[in-house]
């Protein structure tokens, strides 16, 4: 009992592809927040140096914005700076949000390696707004293991913040003794270091988050041996299951070979019941002998064509009855005699076909089935 519990329980194996294309489907793919941050930090920043041109222009925009003329109507004025703000916002994150989130698209891909929709992840669960689950999330080892990861970020970064400042503190001592413009200036000269090294903090930071998020990824889709053989049964199904299947596919191509080799014959036959071309059945039976009629060939299909050409080109008698043809193809075998409940509608047709090939003339008789000898063209019983 204790070894089969711990076998169920020992996640081991590496996960199979089912398992991360399932996993996939649910939304559960690999990703980093910090990555993220880190990548659209940088693009900001890289477009305010690429295009300085522009900030300066929306800067002075912006504060076109905010000033008023004297004697100026402020209640029209009020109305026409909310629009041309709106519109000014609506610009900055077409040229500014459009970009980034392109580049956070691409970070996930290259993260997790291709992008990926799943649907079934946006739905609605009743779950997330379950507050015992929620407070049971806000205490869990990975809500711990995020809050010491958040705290550890914070501190690198005001570490090294620190540590840049103190490296610059000459200069900073020395503001207070300058003149604006040169005070500045100097201050311009030393955010290039501050951002430079918490850039490079952050990328340093994604880089650790990004392998830390692969190995609990990964180590979340490890899967014991039970789950392999639990998974490998339903997709390629149980070792009875796919006997079963075999058997059906061999039982399947014999009745095919039997049902083409008997198609030699058709030419011999006393009468040919058909379906009119889905199912045909040929009959042998000698008048006069005690014997029950003998089914020399049957099928459907193309199988059933064949046999209604080579039953003509023999002058064989081609006799339409769906019902019959079909409890015939169910309930017979090849080389077999006709099932006894068959008996006297199959003795109806061969006599009167017996008399029309005698020259007489004669109405085509009913022919009646007994109730569960009626089938539809799939072999289930018609209900009355």
């Amino acid at each position: 009992m204790a070894e089969e519990g711990e076998s169920s329980q020992e996640k081991t194996e590496d996960p199979s592809q089912r398992k991360i294309e399932k996993s996939a489907e649910d939304g559960k793919v690999l990703t980093s927040k910090d990555m993220f941050v880190f990548t659209g930090l940088f693009g900001g920043l890289l477009m305010m140096f690429a295009v300085p041109g522009i900030i300066e222009p929306a800067l002075g925009s912006w504060g076109a914005l905010l000033s008023l003329e004297r004697g100026a109507d402020l209640d029209a004025l009020i109305g026409q700076r909310i629009t041309e703000g709106v519109k000014m916002i609506l610009i900055a994150g077409a040229v500014v949000g459009l970009p980034l989130m392109i580049l956070v698209v691409l970070t996930q891909a290259a993260v997790a390696g291709s992008l990926n929709f799943a649907p079934k992840a946006m739905s609605f669960k009743g779950n997330r707004i379950n507050p015992l689950k929620g407070l049971a999330r806000m205490v869990s080892m990975k809500a711990l293991v995020e809050l010491g990861k958040a705290s550890l970020k914070v501190l690198l970064l005001f570490g090294v913040a620190i540590g840049i400042l103190y490296v610059q503190a000459p200069k900073i001592l020395q503001l207070p003794f300058r003149s604006l413009g040169e005070a500045v200036a100097t201050a311009g000269s030393m955010f290039p270091a501050v951002l430079g090294g918490l850039l490079l903090m952050l990328a340093v930071i994604a880089l650790l988050d990004f392998l830390w998020q692969r190995h609990t990824h990964v180590k979340s889709l490890k899967m014991s041996k039970q789950d392999q053989k639990d998974e490998y049964k339903q997709t390629e199904g149980s070792p009875e299951v796919k006997a079963k299947i075999r058997r059906m596919q061999m039982e399947s191509s014999a009745n095919a070979s039997r049902q083409q080799s008997a198609l030699n014959d058709v030419p011999s036959a006393t009468a040919i019941i058909t379906n009119p071309t889905h199912f045909a059945v040929a009959l042998k039976y000698d008048v006069g002998s005690s014997q029950a009629p003998k089914i020399l060939a049957m099928g459907r299909g193309k199988i059933a064509e064949m046999i209604i050409e080579r039953g003509n080109n023999a002058d064989v008698t081609v006799f339409r009855s769906p019902l019959l043809a079909r409890a015939l193809f169910f309930s017979g075998e090849i080389g077999g005699e006709v099932p006894e409940m068959l008996y006297q509608a199959v003795a109806i047709v061969l006599a009167y076909i017996y008399r029309v090939d005698r020259g007489e003339d004669l109405e085509r008789p009913d022919v009646e089935l007994p109730e569960d000898m009626r089938f539809d063209e799939f072999g289930k019983p018609l209900v009355a």
